[in-house]
């Protein structure tokens, strides 16, 4: 057998074999934590779509999906509640193994958790009035220019306005329904901001009957947000990122996020 031949015939093996060794490795840390072969993962349950709570069980984008990549792991798996303050000491002290609570991938948290690749963050969007002047399609944000733009004052939405080759007339305000409420009343004319929060009073009656989404625009908004582990559980954070490309990959995770979300947020 030559030795190409060799290669082509063991790759399987070798990724199953690495599979089986991550799996070994997760259980045995599960096992050390609390003594059993389950993983036990916490979310919040306060903060919907993404986690809440039903009746007296936890619920919501971030629970199907934790339930799916358990499925995809082959790992037994609880979803519990916890308050968010007691999140990190639980998770250190072992009353469970993984926070899937839409926790924000920062450099500071790195210093405390491990972290999973991202499972979901949520794009930035611009609205508009629907009486207002209609925009070049396809959209350029150099369209802004000499136009009235609100955005919450010292967030990533205003730094990308200022940063723009031909900014628009910035309004600051602080708070987001303040922003919406200049656009209801036509002081400005565009917002732009969180596309969760801006799309729930597109769907308001008030937001529904003004205003229109122009565009989603690229604005850096950090890492997004993945499964906080303990800083020692390389194995099981690299079981999380397998199973989170895999559930993408194969329509799962589109298929949990329709559910709660209307648009994209991978």
């Amino acid at each position: 057998m030559t030795q190409r031949r060799r290669r082509t015939v063991l790759a399987p093996l070798r990724r199953g074999l690495q599979a089986v060794a991550l799996l070994l490795v997760a259980l045995g840390g599960v096992q050390a934590a609390h003594g059993q072969s389950a993983l036990r993962i916490v979310t919040e349950g306060a903060y919907p779509p993404f986690n809440y709570v039903e009746g007296s069980d936890p619920a919501g984008f971030e629970v199907d999906l934790a339930r799916a990549l358990c499925d995809r792991m082959g790992l037994p798996c609880t979803i519990t509640l916890q308050d968010w303050d007691g999140m990190y000491a639980g998770l250190k002290a072992g009353r469970y193994d993984a926070i899937m609570s839409s926790m924000e991938i920062t450099p500071e948290r790195r210093t405390r958790y491990r972290f999973s690749r991202r499972y979901y963050r949520v794009p930035s969007v611009l609205i508009g009035r629907k009486d207002g002047e209609p925009e070049t399609q396809p959209f350029r944000p150099e369209d802004l220019a000499g136009r009235t733009v609100g955005a919450v004052a010292n967030s990533e939405f205003e730094a990308y306005l200022e940063a723009l080759r031909q900014p628009p007339s910035l309004r600051q305000f602080h708070k987001l329904e303040e922003a919406q409420l200049d656009l209801l009343t036509g002081r400005i004319d565009y917002v732009l901001g969180d596309k969760l929060a801006l799309s729930r009073f597109l769907a308001s009656r008030e937001g529904s009957g003004c205003c229109r989404e122009v565009a989603d625009l690229p604005v850096d908004r950090g890492e997004g947000f993945g499964v906080a582990l303990r800083k020692g559980d390389r194995g099981l954070a690299e079981m999380f990122d397998q199973a989170i490309e895999a559930v993408m990959a194969d329509g799962t995770y589109d298929r949990i996020r329709a559910k709660y979300i209307p648009f994209d947020i991978k």
